[in-house]
């Protein structure tokens, strides 16, 4: 069984929104920290967003503070990004991630720190 599944990726427009859901199988993902990584062509995986395992921490890159909100369902083992105001840069594959050995603070902006990755979901922005 695949632990994360991604879903709400596509084609938009740049100024335009998308919601990007990560829907996790293990009960245990609750209690950790999760997070959104993305990978553009020849680029490396790079961190987007993360989020403390209660939510009450959240974290963000530079380049989509103000733009894309993250939050998590414990109850209902979910993770979703919020991506407002898109621009053809942000277009990437979005990977959801889950850490088992930091449920919160700044090692969740490292590739590193996460051991359990979804397929990725597309999402493309034009011009």
């Amino acid at each position: 069984q695949v632990p994360l599944v991604e879903s709400g990726g596509g084609l938009v427009q740049a100024g335009g929104s998308l919601r990007l859901s990560c829907a996790a199988s293990r009960r245990t993902f609750s209690s950790y920290g999760k997070g959104w990584f993305r990978q553009a062509p020849g680029k490396e995986r790079e961190f987007v967003a993360g989020i403390s395992y209660g939510g009450g921490s959240t974290f963000f890159a530079d380049s989509v503070k103000g733009r894309f909100t993250i939050s998590r369902d414990n109850a209902k083992n979910t993770v979703s990004l919020q991506m407002n105001s898109l621009k053809p840069e942000d277009t990437a594959v979005y990977y959801c991630a889950v850490s088992s050995r930091y449920s919160t603070g700044s090692s969740l902006l490292q590739v590193a720190s996460y051991d359990y990755w979804g397929q990725g979901t597309q999402v493309t922005v034009s011009s």
